[in-house]
């Protein structure tokens, strides 16, 4: 993709992926989502899931799998509020670009 992917949309992109598991869901599984979308190193994903924690957007777990445990990331209230804030902005900056790209730049609204 040709376009960089700044640190509030990676936010919000785990944030809705990690939101599809109610019981929550671990790193590498968060890292093979994600790639769905955009490309991804895990290298990337963890400092992404350490700043979500920090600012209490996810909490964290652990869960024995296979004889390991296995660490878990799930959205807390915080966390569902900061992304339905990122759903709203992202509905609004999508239709401004899409409108640009199909007006040829001519007129946008401004909200």
């Amino acid at each position: 993709m040709v376009f960089n992917t700044g640190a509030a949309l990676l936010d919000a992109i785990v944030l809705a992926v990690v939101s599809k598991e109610p019981e929550g869901t671990y790193g590498y599984k968060i890292t093979q989502d994600v790639r769905q979308v955009i490309e991804l190193s895990e290298s990337t994903l963890y400092p992404v899931l350490r700043r979500l924690q920090k600012d209490e957007c996810l909490e964290v777990y652990d869960r024995e799998c296979a004889g390991r445990n296995r660490r878990y990331y799930k959205v807390t209230e915080r966390g569902s509020a900061q992304l339905n804030l990122y759903e709203n902005e992202w509905k609004i900056y999508s239709e401004k670009v899409t409108g640009l790209f199909n007006r040829g730049g001519n007129q946008y609204e401004q909200r």
